[in-house]
């Protein structure tokens, strides 16, 4: 696979093993807010999006959605580096954009600006530029352009579509939430219940109480962000993973934490709700992330300023 048309190698970062590190790739829409210049883009075309970037490539861009998600990945660096200068295991941030390198000035520009320890900046021209991932070895995409996060999914990547929104960045340590099935387990319970009810999801669940579920397609990006949290004990542990699902604690709960123990995967805290809405949860939280499938639980979530991910 080429490369693409234009990685700009960030000098001011150290750059990282890409075999050992969780690489996190982000779209300009997803880390900053490009509203106003994608409506540009929409109305007006390429070329006068590329000049308007090109005149204010010295005027930092507004935070987007995944910012505070980026800043925190950046503080467990901080802490892992401090604990063992030679640890390769670290995130490592890329973006991944459709701007020219001209017009991309002012990405590299703002990244800079925030102190943002994004290594590479890849400047694609494709329509496609999800066929980049996999040579870059990338563990999570993150877009605000649903064609892209499909594409990603297809190609085997765990993705999530941004939504834009205000965020208050909350603080560290990194706290990330999943969604139970269709994100972190298959969607084997949901097509269950989709047919036969809850009744019939019930049963099957009771029934398969003892066989692990199927991966999801955020498991393997779950199960990194696991392995780096055991580098720490659990009180001193910069990252704070959550577990907040629709099913009952009761009737589905057991099969879930069975799963997880199969895995390997320790959760710090899971709840199980039943069907109630998680946003009180999610407010009480104050997740950097929240991934979930549902788009109802999305939505009840950016209601609240909660920074969150579709899993379509």
């Amino acid at each position: 696979m080429a490369e693409p048309e234009s990685t700009v190698i960030n000098a001011r970062v150290k750059q990282k093993d890409p075999s050992k590190a969780l690489v996190i790739a982000v779209t300009t829409r997803a880390i900053f807010n490009l509203e106003e210049e994608h409506k540009l883009y929409l109305e007006k075309g390429k070329e006068e999006y590329a000049r308007h970037q090109q005149a204010n490539q010295d005027k930092p861009l507004p935070l987007g959605t995944a910012f505070a998600f980026i800043q925190a990945a950046q503080y467990v660096n901080k802490m892992i580096l401090e604990s063992n200068p030679a640890e390769k295991d670290l995130f490592d941030i890329l973006v991944l954009s459709n701007n020219s390198p001209e017009s991309g000035v002012r990405i590299v520009n703002s990244a800079n600006h925030y102190g943002l320890e994004i290594s590479k900046f890849c400047f694609v021209s494709d329509e496609d530029s999800t066929q980049y991932l996999k040579s870059h070895s990338v563990k999570l995409f993150l877009s605000a352009d649903r064609t892209d996060v499909c594409n990603a999914l297809r190609r085997g990547v765990s993705s999530a579509l941004i939504f834009q929104q205000e965020v208050q960045a909350p603080s560290t340590p990194l706290r990330v939430v999943f969604d139970g099935d269709a994100v972190l387990f298959s969607d084997e319970t949901d097509r269950v219940f989709q047919e036969h009810g809850l009744e019939g999801a019930v049963q099957y669940e009771r029934a398969m109480e003892a066989v692990p579920m199927g991966e999801g397609p955020l498991k393997a990006f779950a199960m990194h962000l696991g392995k780096m949290r055991k580098k720490f004990s659990q009180e001193k542990s910069p990252i704070r993973t959550y577990l907040v699902t629709a099913r009952s604690g009761r009737d589905m709960g057991i099969r879930a934490i069975k799963t997880l123990r199969e895995w390997g995967l320790a959760i710090d805290e899971a709840f199980f709700m039943d069907g109630a809405p998680k946003g009180p949860i999610l407010t009480q939280i104050q997740p950097h992330i929240f991934f979930d499938d549902g788009l109802h639980n999305i939505q009840e979530a950016r209601d609240m300023g909660v920074p969150s991910a579709w899993v379509p």
